[in-house]
């Protein structure tokens, strides 16, 4: 994935996948399209990839903590 949507939720009440859907329903919204992959700080997942609602999270150091980088389209990137 080389170009995606980068969303900040530093919300201490709500778990990954609440903030994942949250940032996915904003991406939907905002393209039209749902995105397939999700990379998250690897502090943020135990274990790594994860899939929630039909999104892949993967974990990438260059992504900061509480950021999400979502996108759609190939899955080998």
């Amino acid at each position: 994935m080389n170009v995606g949507m980068l969303w900040f939720d530093n919300d201490p009440k709500a778990d990954l996948t609440v903030k994942v859907m949250r940032a996915a329903t904003y991406y939907q919204n905002k393209y039209g399209q749902s995105p397939t992959l999700c990379f998250v700080h690897p502090s943020m997942i135990s274990a790594a990839p994860v899939k929630t609602n039909g999104i892949e999270i993967r974990t990438s150091r260059s992504v900061l903590p509480n950021h999400f980088w979502l996108g759609a389209g190939a899955l080998n990137s």
